[in-house]
């Protein structure tokens, strides 16, 4: 199994204003793409919605997920639906709706342009416990898994390698699908229970269909 394997630390993070609060790019994808240029591929942020309401940036051709972390958002897609969202919960929307939202909170966005699909999900682990995560082969150009450590430490092996990654900082794995299985293990080394979250990124090879 090939793998490109990196952790980004809280401090490399990059945090910019906006009209309903703050928002920290976490990872974006090429690397020296550009969000305000729309020349990414994807991104991961974190952002703290600090206006009672706020519309979101247009973003045409942008596949959205977004999910709470703390407080509670009432997501307005015009002409689409509404939806309630408290803490991990989530919504997946197209970037050209016309959104606004409702509600002061902390959210994790995934984005992602076409020729992308992805799903965030949350694992929770008590004092000391682990989780194994069995990586198999997709029938994709590449999968991306990425664990974001929100509220505590954890360990990260992956085959004979293991990696400490502390609160708020993120850990990537990139492989091409050989044909092989690999396992990774995560385990909570904090003295209390933790929420790490996970988003795995699929890029479509050519000639498949997507699936969200």
């Amino acid at each position: 199994m090939e793998a490109n394997i990196g952790i980004v630390k809280k401090s490399q993070y990059r945090t910019n204003q906006w009209s309903g609060g703050t928002t920290t790019e976490l990872l974006i994808y090429p690397s020296d793409s550009s969000y305000c240029d729309r020349t990414f591929k994807w991104r991961i942020s974190s952002a703290e919605v600090e206006a009672s309401e706020s519309e979101f940036t247009h973003l045409p051709g942008i596949t959205r997920h977004i999910m709470v972390v703390d407080g509670q958002l009432i997501l307005d897609h015009e002409n689409q639906y509404k939806k309630v969202l408290d803490p991990f919960q989530q919504d997946s929307f197209m970037g050209d709706w016309k959104t606004v939202s409702h509600g002061k909170a902390t959210d994790f966005n995934l984005m992602l342009s076409e020729g992308f699909t992805g799903s965030l999900e949350t694992c929770f682990l008590e004092e000391g416990k682990q989780i194994d995560i069995t990586l198999d082969e997709e029938k994709v150009k590449q999968v991306i898994n990425i664990f974001y450590a929100l509220n505590g430490s954890l360990e990260i092996a992956v085959n004979k390698e293991k990696f400490n990654i502390d609160e708020k900082d993120l850990f990537y794995l990139t492989r091409l699908p050989v044909g092989q299985n690999g396992m990774l293990k995560i385990t909570n080394t904090s003295k209390h229970r933790i929420a790490v979250i996970r988003a795995v990124i699929l890029e479509q090879a050519r000639g498949s269909n997507p699936q969200q």
